[in-house]
């Protein structure tokens, strides 16, 4: 199950540079719906209007998890704006989600 959530700024000329993040979980597990909110929150409130998260459930997405060189789950990647940035957890620690994000 792949699953995308858009919120873009609708003029990307004066838009701050969009975030595409992918979220890998393993199913409905408590450690995967604890990052799954936490993420959506963090979006939310920091990001709104100019971000993409795409959540990959790897029992669904067996390729997806292998091409992206899954080493624990749950794991946020920050695909753009460089650099690439990955964590691992919950991500409950929302100074450190934001620090790694480049947002604090």
């Amino acid at each position: 199950m792949s699953q995308e959530v858009e919120s873009w700024d609708a003029d990307l000329n004066t838009a701050p540079e969009p975030y595409v993040l992918r979220l890998y979980i393993t199913g409905v597990s408590v450690n995967s719906v604890r990052a799954l909110t936490n993420i959506k929150h963090i979006c939310e409130t920091h990001l709104a209007g100019r971000y993409s998260l795409d959540i990959i459930d790897v029992y669904q997405q067996k390729d997806s998890a292998e091409q992206a060189q899954i080493i624990a789950l749950p794991l946020l990647i920050k695909v753009l704006p460089l650099p690439v940035r990955r964590l691992i957890g919950d991500l409950s620690n929302t100074e450190l989600v934001l620090n790694a994000l480049g947002l604090s």
